[in-house]
């Protein structure tokens, strides 16, 4: 039998509780003192398909590694002491921004294993995590993977304080029975059997200042191990992607659910972000419409039919109407004047 928490939703793999108490059994210590203060039994655990609460994983994880004396739980062919994980936290906190820190983090991390080295890349479209192998980790790696970008993408998003919506992560082994957990882990496209294992978001993140100091720092190291579970809730970059996305085609009628399907938010969290930010749905998507509007006014002779249709609107008199609304005057004498003053100059 297993007690949890009524407020949580089981859905951790047992197979994730059970790389723990393999940890146990290489260093040749009984796990069920552990599993029991975790409220979970061996025979629980016989069960692939039974899951687990947030808080059991946390209180497992913890109790284990200071058990142990490692961080890694026997991943590697050395022990990372309890503490090892904070120290690379503390080392890239003074960085000036979230590509330099994670640049740290990775370099660091070398001198605590050289099983995996772990690097960090941006390029014009994407930022990405990836983990060269220089030992086989056999099974213990699907955890190791796992786990080790959860740690460096919590610390990221904590960092800069912002949700980072992933753009894609993949494993370099098979689709395991619970994909459920990886795509709450990992939400956004997900390939496995890739070639090595990578986690990428957008370059934007990369850029953004780092937001924390010691003394946060200090009050996130005793409640760490949730970063490594629960996603962040605000996004700041948000009103940014919204107005990409919109540019793109502005002439698709997005709503607010299709929106964020694309953002993987709720559209609830879509426009309570946007609202926080000083923002909404409508004034983006009219900024975006105008701003297409007049560069076809003045780059183009399309008749305005064709431009009403190219920025979203159902018809020219619809067009018309928000286009005066947006600056003062008709399309046709909009692009009168515009011309008058290529003229002039």
């Amino acid at each position: 039998m297993v007690m949890a928490s009524v407020s949580e939703v089981a859905v951790t793999p047992v197979a994730f509780i059970r790389a723990i108490t393999a940890a146990y059994h290489r260093y040749g210590k009984d796990s069920e003192p552990a599993l029991h203060r975790a409220r979970l039994t061996p025979e629980f655990l016989l069960n692939p398909a039974n899951r687990v609460t947030g808080w059991q994983m946390q209180t497992l994880f913890g109790i284990a590694i200071r058990e142990l004396d490692d961080e890694a739980l026997g991943w590697f062919s050395r022990r990372l002491p309890w503490g090892s994980y904070g120290m690379l936290c503390r080392a890239s906190l003074s960085s000036p921004t979230l590509e330099v820190a994670l640049k740290r983090w990775c370099r660091h991390h070398r001198l605590l294993a050289d099983d995996i080295s772990l690097h960090f890349a941006v390029n014009p479209t994407a930022a990405a995590i990836t983990i060269e192998i220089h030992r086989d980790l056999g099974e213990r790696a699907e955890f190791c993977f796992a786990t080790l970008f959860r740690y460096m993408f919590g610390y990221a998003c904590w960092l800069i304080n912002s949700r980072i919506p992933l753009l894609e992560t993949g494993f370099p082994f098979a689709a395991p029975e619970h994909l459920s957990v990886y795509q709450t882990l990992f939400p956004g496209p997900l390939h496995f059997g890739a070639p090595q294992a990578s986690l990428s978001f957008a370059p934007q993140y990369a850029a953004l200042s780092v937001r924390r100091d010691d003394r946060a720092l200090n009050k996130m190291l005793q409640q760490a191990l949730p970063l490594t579970m629960f996603p962040y809730r605000r996004d700041r970059l948000l009103v940014q992607r919204v107005r990409e996305l919109l540019k793109v085609r502005p002439d698709t009628g997005y709503t607010g659910e299709s929106l964020a399907r694309e953002l993987h938010v709720s559209p609830r969290t879509l426009h309570r972000q946007l609202q926080e930010e000083g923002a909404s749905l409508q004034a983006l998507k009219d900024e975006v419409r105008r701003e297409r509007a007049v560069e076809l006014l003045h780059r183009t002779a399309k008749p305005i039919k064709q431009i009403a249709r190219a920025v979203g609107f159902g018809n020219e008199k619809s067009f018309s109407r928000a286009f005066k609304h947006w600056t003062g005057s008709a399309p046709e004498l909009f692009r009168e004047k515009g011309q008058v003053l290529e003229r002039w100059r």
